[in-house]
């Protein structure tokens, strides 16, 4: 999950660095709300044929309509006015260079509830954001146009980021465009660690060091955690499956036409120990610690936490906006379980779907103004300007973490190069990077199981001899016969 709750100018800041067209979620993609949902931010190249010198943006596609068309546009919200005018001025360049289409805002952000009633209704925009754990149910359902064939004539498609845009090719066919991602990571203030005399881990550190040094910077008397789990809404589950992953475990099979709950594993038992070592053993959580995902990474920016997990675009921009120094601010892949294991976190997305209702004509013009902005050497002076004016401020810049272009195409390079140049704009350690491994969201259901997975850490965080495997076993029962059974894969 990318997420919606990030503050109003960084969020504003975020969306150009991502270069995309609108606003993503969390970076929980995730949980219930988002990243993107804790998306739960994300959410977060140049084409051989594109001159490294033009500013304006090639052609989205081989060929234009000129008949006249209106569409309805994925718009930021009131309470979003940055993000508005740069929206505004988006499509003022684009009605210039597409005078036959006539651009209508809609602010209506994807819901899993609300999506349904619109498409009855035909009243869901031209196209629409969404999340990676959205594409089958929303392919399944006819809700995402099958807009291969527009894909297929994008001169820039061979320059997106695969490992997001695969997220929306399903069978052999494309129904979403990438605007940014995430692998959750874990962000930590090192001031924190060092005013305990705690030394920082590895890159290639373990669940046990995780443990350890949450353990040691506690301070339940002052109201300080060793770590910020989420524990609310979906975010809780969304937040939890990172170690599900790293242990091996998986959150549903699928075979021979069904789905089966697979998160009450050997593996999902050792990751809800793993929290319920944390919460009693450890006493290293928020003693409040239902949180969301804007509790937890508030937390972390009030200097509440030492650590908290999601996509590190988010928390680093709320830490840095409360006053945290750059310097001692530092990011993690997930601890593997043990030294030399895979770091694993939840791979997630934000992404643009094109409503099947749509004429041919408006799903073109649609498709246009989705990567309008792509590879554009306008966007490129659009984020330097905004990190100049940040300067100005005091203020830092945070790019996300993985973008919809290939991080090592020409494009990626002009970004990073850009990046380089001011020391506002947050880096990224290359060699924690390197160690990043990220797992997609399960396709089905999947909000309903970070809901159903939440309510379980609930349990575990307020009854110290609660049964992991019990309660476990008593989710994955209730997700397979309110879910799961109910689903028969093509």
């Amino acid at each position: 999950m990318q997420k919606k709750k990030l503050p109003a100018l960084l969020l504003s800041v975020a969306m150009l660095g991502a270069l995309a067209t609108a606003c993503g979620s969390n970076n929980n993609n995730n949980g219930g709300s988002s990243d993107a949902s804790p998306s739960a931010s994300s959410p977060p190249a140049s084409s051989p044929a594109a001159s490294p010198s033009s500013s304006e943006p090639a052609s989205p596609s081989a060929s234009a309509s000129d008949e006249k068309v209106t569409i309805k546009i994925y718009y930021p919200t009131a309470d979003k006015p940055e993000l508005r005018a740069i929206e505004d001025a988006k499509i003022k360049r684009f009605e210039a260079k597409y005078p036959n289409v006539t651009v209508v805002p809609d602010d209506w952000q994807y819901n899993v509830n609300e999506i349904g009633p619109k498409m009855a209704a035909n009243e869901a925009p031209t196209f629409f954001n969404t999340f990676a754990t959205e594409a089958k149910m929303l392919v399944e359902k006819g809700w995402a146009a099958d807009i291969t064939d527009l894909w297929n004539n994008y001169e820039h498609k061979d320059d997106i980021n695969p490992v997001l845009q695969n997220q929306f090719n399903l069978d052999g066919k494309v129904y979403g465009v990438t605007q940014n991602g995430y692998v959750s990571e874990v962000v930590i203030n090192k001031k924190m660690l060092a005013d305990k005399g705690v030394a920082m881990p590895s890159y290639d550190w373990t669940w046990d060091d995780l443990y350890n040094i949450a353990k040691q910077v506690a301070d339940p008397k002052k109201g300080i955690a060793g770590i910020a789990p989420m524990a609310k809404a979906g975010d809780g589950g969304w937040n939890w499956t990172n170690f599900l992953f790293e242990a091996g475990g998986e959150i549903q099979t699928v075979a021979d036409g069904k789905v089966t709950a697979a998160f009450n594993s050997d593996a999902g038992v050792k990751a809800l120990d793993f929290y319920k070592k944390l919460r009693w053993d450890a006493n290293a959580v928020p003693q409040d610690w239902a949180l969301d995902w804007g509790g937890a990474t508030g937390a972390f920016a009030q200097g509440r936490a030492a650590m908290v997990i999601a996509g590190a675009d988010g928390p680093l921009q709320q830490a840095l906006q409360a006053g945290i120094s750059p310097q001692d601010l530092a990011v993690y892949p997930m601890p593997a379980v043990q030294a030399g294991g895979k770091h694993t976190g939840v791979l997630g997305g934000n992404y643009l779907v094109i409503n099947p209702n749509a004429t041919k004509a408006e799903q073109q013009a649609a498709f246009n103004y989705i990567v309008f902005d792509y590879y554009s050497d306008d966007a490129l002076a659009s984020l330097e300007k905004s990190i100049q004016d940040l300067k100005t401020k005091g203020q830092y810049y945070v790019p996300p973490h993985m973008d919809y272009y290939k991080p090592d195409s020409e494009y990626g390079k002009k970004v990073q190069d850009l990046l380089a140049k001011y020391d506002n704009a947050f880096k990224y350690d290359p060699s924690e990077a390197a160690l990043l491994d990220g797992k997609p969201e399960a396709q089905y259901n999947t909000q309903d199981y970070y809901s159903t997975m939440t309510n379980v850490i609930q349990e575990v965080f307020s009854k110290k001899n609660s049964d992991s495997k019990a309660v476990l076993d008593k989710a994955a029962a209730d997700m397979q016969s309110k879910f799961y059974d109910n689903i028969k894969v093509q």
